[in-house]
């Protein structure tokens, strides 16, 4: 029974995701909830970047026990001796090199010929080598590379001191039993490969991700380059809760399995769902809102009889549990705090502070408070912008079957508190265009969804709303019982993370 590495990158490439970009603060909290999980290696972002990722990198790797905590880099000096900067606080630390090898790439993006190409990729991953023992090179574009060639700069990069060599489908377009041949010939071609671990990073655009990172288990492979609900660039990354339930569930064939803890795999889920904004589909495999949903009589009739007539995979063996009652305006502080751990959210005292007042406030209106009521309390309040330019103050709105909408706006400015009054085509667009009208901004609204968090007249309403901005897109999200207060607050917060990215 082989046990295959878990590398998790919802922290890099699933940040790419249009929209999905995370703070510091964020970052720090899916990080944590990845160690909880048990995965091999973190990703904690691409340190030369941006000043912002290489503080994400440096903070995750000074906070956050247990994976090792890796760095993305170009095969470029500047890059690897700043993820090197980045990850000096990790007790275990990986500088993962990168470098096309795809005659495509090499021709079109980079100009350079293969040999050029491999040579650089030797002497970047030797440079690397001489920070940290462990060292990743990714082939990028390695499906659609010659595979005499990936054979000749794996064996290159190994000599060069790699510990982990990873085969990338860059743009999803192989397929599955193509990885037997891939790997059969990394493993019968590469010298050192014996000692080297062979790594799948499988991009979703042909909805295979997931197959074939499996294929590449079956054919040899002992790591697997994964995100958190399967989010990623375009269509996706291979999602982690779906390869490794599958190891999981079919171990009499794959004879392997990982050491991930999987009842955590539905808080990972919701937890990256809340600070991200992006939903999961309610048909999502292990994570979906119906993944063990049963309606069919013939179905529930064998379940009512022996659950394994239908059931692979017990809900509560991801993490799934029946709603649960937990706090109500009584509570205090610490039980409040207690259950905020118990959920995954360790805050800074400050923070702790702003969500209990909120909490509080919310308690007041609303009789039950649920799990979800609190994560989307936290994702409202705590995980805002870095650098809060605008805030709600005030809201008043009117509107009716023989009224026109009408809103009143004011919200905190660096220039003092500003007030503005506008009519729209409903209480939500009167809100929206008197905030445009106070901050000013050319933005186009993309995307908006509302949704109630739990059952109820008096649910705690959810809204994300998609904002693009001079080619930058963001996701704003909003909580509160008044829906139109959860809008206008959701709109504001993607103005805000709009404002943080032009410092």
């Amino acid at each position: 029974m082989r046990t295959i590495q878990i590398m998790d990158t919802t922290l890099r490439d699933g940040e790419q995701s249009p929209g999905a970009s995370m703070n510091i603060d964020e970052k720090v909290v899916i990080a944590r909830q990845l160690a909880r999980l048990g995965v091999d290696v973190i990703e904690a972002g691409f340190a030369y970047s941006s000043k912002g990722d290489f503080e994400a990198v440096k903070t995750v790797a000074g906070e956050v026990e247990g994976p090792v905590i890796c760095s993305l880099a170009r095969a470029r000096e500047a890059d690897i001796k700043s993820a090197w900067k980045a990850l000096q606080e990790a007790p275990k630390r990986r500088i993962h090199v990168f470098h096309s090898t795809s005659d495509i790439h090499l021709k079109y993006q980079f100009r350079i010929s293969p040999q050029e190409a491999l040579k650089r990729s030797a002497e970047m991953v030797q440079l690397a080598k001489s920070f940290v023992d462990d060292v990743e090179f990714s082939a990028m574009d390695a499906t659609r590379t010659d595979i005499d060639y990936l054979c000749d700069v794996m064996t290159a990069v190994i000599k060069a001191g790699a510990t982990t060599v990873n085969v990338p489908d860059t743009v999803g377009y192989a397929l599955p039993w193509e990885f037997e041949k891939i790997n059969h010939a990394i493993k019968t071609k590469v010298s050192g490969i014996e000692k080297t671990t062979i790594s799948m990073h499988c991009h979703n655009d042909l909805g295979l991700a997931v197959a074939n990172s499996l294929a590449a288990v079956q054919s040899g492979a002992g790591q697997v380059e994964c995100t958190i609900n399967g989010i990623g660039e375009r269509a996706g990354n291979c999602s982690m809760e779906e390869v490794v339930m599958a190891l999981r569930t079919r171990k009499d064939f794959f004879q392997a399995d990982t050491d991930i803890n999987a009842g955590e795999f539905v808080r990972a889920s919701r937890l990256v769902t809340k600070i991200t904004g992006i939903p999961v589909q309610p048909n999502k495999a292990i994570v979906g809102a119906n993944a063990f949903a049963h309606e069919a009589g013939i179905h529930t009739d064998g379940l009512l009889k022996e659950r394994s007539t239908y059931e692979i995979i017990t809900p509560e063996s991801v993490g799934f549990s029946k709603m649960k009652l937990v706090l109500g305006k009584h509570s205090g502080r610490h039980a409040f705090k207690t259950r905020l751990q118990e959920l995954g959210y360790e805050l800074a005292e400050k923070d702790l502070e702003k969500a209990f007042v909120r909490f509080k406030e919310l308690a007041d209106r609303k009789k039950d408070i649920f799990d979800e009521d609190i994560e989307a309390l936290i994702s409202d309040e705590v995980f805002t912008s870095d650098y809060e330019v605008y805030r709600l103050e005030a809201l008043d709105v009117s509107s009716g079957l023989d009224k026109k909408p009408e809103a009143l706006v004011r919200i905190s400015t660096p220039e003092g508190i500003r007030e503005k009054t506008s009519t729209g085509d409903g209480p939500v667009d009167a809100a929206y265009r008197a905030i445009a009208l106070i901050t000013g901004t050319c933005s186009k609204l993309l995307k908006f969804e509302v949704k109630g968090i739990t059952g109820g007249t008096d649910a705690l309403g959810e809204v994300v709303a998609m904002v693009e901005q001079d080619e930058e897109t963001v996701r704003g999200h909003g909580a509160d019982t008044d829906i139109i207060v959860a809008a206008a607050k959701a709109y504001i917060s993607a103005l805000n993370k709009l404002a943080s990215k032009k410092l």
